[in-house]
């Protein structure tokens, strides 16, 4: 899910050069602000069981 957000702030921030490290923290913020606000999600595709069936080779035996 990290991976996720980390992708779209890429593409929605950080599409462009940013002169210094004032404008790139209030960039940041104005777009950590705006995806709180309307509640941005993950869209889910599978549930946790499915994902443990076609992913079992990444979670342990337990």
């Amino acid at each position: 899910m990290a991976e996720t957000e980390l992708s779209v702030f890429s593409t929605q921030c950080l599409d462009r050069r940013i002169g210094d490290k004032a404008t790139l923290e209030g960039e940041v913020k104005a777009w950590e602000n705006y995806r709180n606000k309307h509640n941005a999600k993950a869209d889910w595709h599978f549930s946790n069981q499915t994902a443990r069936v076609k992913l079992r080779h990444l979670y342990p035996a337990i």
